[in-house]
């Protein structure tokens, strides 16, 4: 199976940044689209982020409470 990233989502036109507020899912966990599978964090608002597609949580690469540039590179998935 192919690897794929997940990135820090642009959720409005003018983010530039994000605080990684949780993980839901843990390495080794699998995952179908649409599942929320981390929360990102914008100016006191928290907002789940779903899967685009079907996978499994391989490496986060992104801890908890770390600020993240827009498009920035936070797991790799299978």
């Amino acid at each position: 199976m192919m690897k794929k990233q997940l990135t820090m989502p642009r959720l409005r036109p003018e983010m530039t940044k994000g605080v990684l507020a949780a993980w839901l899912k843990e390495p080794g966990e699998a995952f179908v689209k649409g599942e929320p599978i981390f929360e990102v964090e914008t100016d006191k608002v928290v907002n789940q982020i779903e899967a685009d597609w079907d996978g499994t949580m391989k490496s986060q690469l992104v801890e908890e409470g770390d600020e993240v540039q827009v498009g920035d590179i936070l797991a790799e998935v299978e």
